[in-house]
């Protein structure tokens, strides 16, 4: 199964801001970004050196946990909101290996990801893409592609990796969680990550506000949250095994980066009980 949105009109596609989806792939060493994304990221990592340690730590955290809840847990079905820019190995391609009949559902709000999404993401059966806004939870449960793809009387892994700290406390984080923690049924999973000042001295904090300063001018600003409030979105789901904790250790499966301490962003999964 795949669903297409090709041939978005060029209006719709905003290249004259920086759009954190291509940023977030330059830093990953990916191609899919423009000159205003490059630019960006370069301010970025200016203030904050270690992000390319972070996006990185991130992004094997979410290989991780795709692969712990599909092997382990059994999980069939996943919904990925803010998936972004493909890149190898994606979501579905690391759980079809384990269980080829694994269905994902992609989302993201940037037509240019969808575009690269609907060709790249939706080739292999089982998968789809849709174009929506994690601020508006209830366009995601209720879109067709999603439904076509994801069956909620069934246990589902919800990802949302590296994409809450774009949603401010005016957009309500909180009620934005409680919508989706309520639609999965028991059994189902929370995977989610999210940027924190918690790990920086004074010196770090600095260059951290000047990092975050940089999206003023994107599409979605950063808003980085302390530990408490990233476990408060996990709601009264358990935590598995090590709980809430820097990506890089959460169940590493190899050394840890050289600079591994200086990763800014929580991670963790959770589950919930019937």
């Amino acid at each position: 199964m795949a669903s297409s949105n090709a041939g978005i009109p060029a209006e719709d596609i905003d290249t004259s801001r920086p759009h954190p989806a291509r940023m977030y792939d330059y830093f990953l060493g990916g191609k899919d970004n423009y000159e205003v994304d490059r630019i960006a990221a370069h301010r970025f990592m200016e203030a904050a050196p270690e992000v390319r340690t972070s996006v990185r730590a991130n992004r094997s955290f979410l290989h991780r946990a795709v692969r712990d809840l599909v092997a382990d847990c059994g999980i069939r079905q996943i919904l990925d909101i803010g998936t972004g820019i493909p890149t190898q190995p994606n979501v579905h391609e690391i759980a079809q290996a384990i269980a080829p009949e694994t269905r994902v559902a992609y989302i993201d709000n940037d037509p240019i990801v969808n575009a690269y999404a609907s060709v790249f993401l939706t080739r292999a059966g089982n998968t789809s893409i849709a174009l929506a806004d994690l601020r508006d939870p209830a366009a995601i449960l209720e879109h067709p592609a999603v439904r076509d793809t994801i069956d909620f009387d069934r246990p589902v892994a919800l990802l949302l990796v590296a994409i809450l700290h774009f949603v401010t406390e005016a957009e309500d984080p909180a009620a934005i969680m409680a919508t989706f923690r309520d639609a999965l049924p028991a059994g189902s999973y929370l995977v989610l990550s999210h940027v924190t000042g918690d790990f920086h001295d004074a010196e770090r904090a600095k260059g951290g506000r000047e990092a975050t300063a940089v999206y003023q001018s994107a599409t979605a600003t950063m808003n980085a949250r302390t530990r408490e409030q990233v476990m408060e979105f996990f709601g009264d789901f358990t935590l598995l095994d090590p709980g809430l904790v820097q990506v890089p250790t959460w169940r590493p499966d190899g050394p840890l980066p050289a600079d591994w301490e200086l990763v800014g962003m929580y991670g963790g999964v959770a589950r919930k009980e019937a």
